[in-house]
């Protein structure tokens, strides 16, 4: 006699528990960079600065631009931090959300803040840079 499979079988339960997962992660993602937001911001443009990423005449405006978005990420909407980081989805295997946010804000958005002399290195490097920091806020 034949076996039969059921199309709702172990594969679709993989599929689902990794989606909870993610998503748990998401979550979580963003709860803790809403709370860690000021000491997050400090170490994030220290870590841009100190790797020649920005360049800046007021630190203290581009830390107050970073905290911002930081505290902001979870309140929009899905589609709108979907689009924003739409084109480096792909920049690395297992991305963080915040830290792909993040480095399209700063090649797009912040490259244009009057506090901005210049931003140096792609989006790889700018994203490692952004994640050395916000990887300590990723779930164990």
């Amino acid at each position: 006699m034949a076996r039969h499979m059921n199309p709702g079988s172990s594969t679709n339960k993989t599929i689902d528990a990794i989606d909870r997962k993610r998503e748990r992660e998401r979550r979580y993602l963003l709860k803790r960079s809403r709370e860690m937001a000021p000491e997050l911001a400090i170490l994030l443009v220290q870590r841009l600065m100190d790797q020649h990423i920005i360049e800046t005449d007021s630190v203290q405006a581009i830390k107050d631009m970073v905290e911002r978005q930081l505290e902001r990420v979870g309140d929009l909407d899905e589609f709108d931090v979907q689009f924003k980081i739409a084109p480096i989805r792909n920049l690395v295997p297992d991305p963080n959300l915040i830290s792909l946010y993040l480095t399209q804000y700063i090649t797009e958005d912040l490259i244009n803040h009057d506090n901005i002399q210049d931003v140096f290195g792609d989006d790889l490097a700018i994203y490692n840079a952004v994640d050395s920091v916000l990887s300590r806020i990723r779930l164990q």
